[in-house]
């Protein structure tokens, strides 16, 4: 119908886990919108209690094959300028959820697509997965937080290799270098994804945020700050009903028995 706006991403909750499905097809070009939708789940995702871990899917077909390379073309420096920065903070708005968040990537998952895969925490990967940063061959670098990203990830030399020469990378590979965490058969992707963001959404959710915050803080700041980081949430959680119950568990029930709320 004529007026009809196409919902790019749209969130599923299920169980405590919200999954974020692309859907643009046929390959989910991030373009501007979806890079927007993208900021306006995150946000929604970070104020919702009943979301406790999230997926981030881009179908059967494909995670995200990169940008609107056709969008990107009719934009000249000025106007890249402008959108550079709005670009950068729907990816990092992904990236701090403060919660447990994996991606789910079958197909591909090229450029953007791949820097959205870096903002999870986790990365389970398709058998027929292909990653990579191919924006050297269009004359460019990554522009959503791949150079950093990536090279924190798995390195900066092999960072650098990837980002130089814009190559693809087979799952069994992306899973060597420690891009992604777990290769499974195509159809058995989304469905691990979920059991694994499942099982930490009955976890406890505020000790889960301050090791997520404490990991991705020290390491943006340095093991000093880190260390400060680290040591004001550890004292932190102790005011918590999660720590309450979790001692009392251990002491009454034994490891790994307690029920957070």
């Amino acid at each position: 119908m004529a007026g009809m706006t196409v919902d790019t991403a749209h969130l599923d909750v299920t169980d405590g886990v919200g999954t974020v499905r692309l859907n643009r097809p046929p390959l989910n070009a991030l373009d501007s919108a979806l890079q927007d939708r993208l900021r306006e789940l995150a946000a929604e995702i970070t104020g919702r209690d009943d979301i406790r871990a999230v997926v981030i899917w881009g179908g059967e077909k494909a995670f995200a094959a990169g940008a609107d390379i056709k969008e990107m073309r009719a934009m000249d420096h000025a106007a890249m300028v402008d959108r550079a920065r709005g670009l950068q903070e729907a990816f990092t708005a992904v990236a701090r959820i403060p919660k447990p968040v994996v991606a789910a990537v079958t197909g591909y998952a090229l450029g953007g697509g791949c820097e959205l895969a870096l903002c999870a925490d986790v990365r389970f990967a398709a058998e027929d997965a292909r990653l990579g940063q191919p924006e050297i061959l269009l004359g460019l670098i990554p522009g959503a937080g791949g150079t950093q990203r990536l090279s924190r990830l798995i390195g900066p030399s092999r960072a650098k290799d990837l980002i130089f020469t814009g190559r693809q990378v087979k799952a069994a590979e992306a899973l060597a270098l420690g891009l992604v965490d777990r290769v499974l058969p195509a159809d058995e992707v989304y469905r691990e994804a979920h059991a694994w963001a499942a099982r930490l959404a009955k976890g406890p959710a505020i000790a889960l945020r301050a090791a997520k915050e404490a990991v991705d803080g020290g390491l943006d700041s340095g093991i000093d700050a880190g260390l400060a980081l680290e040591r004001t949430w550890f004292a932190s959680l102790f005011a918590t009903a999660d720590r309450t119950e979790g001692f009392r568990s251990f002491i009454e029930e034994g490891p790994g028995k307690a029920s957070f709320g």
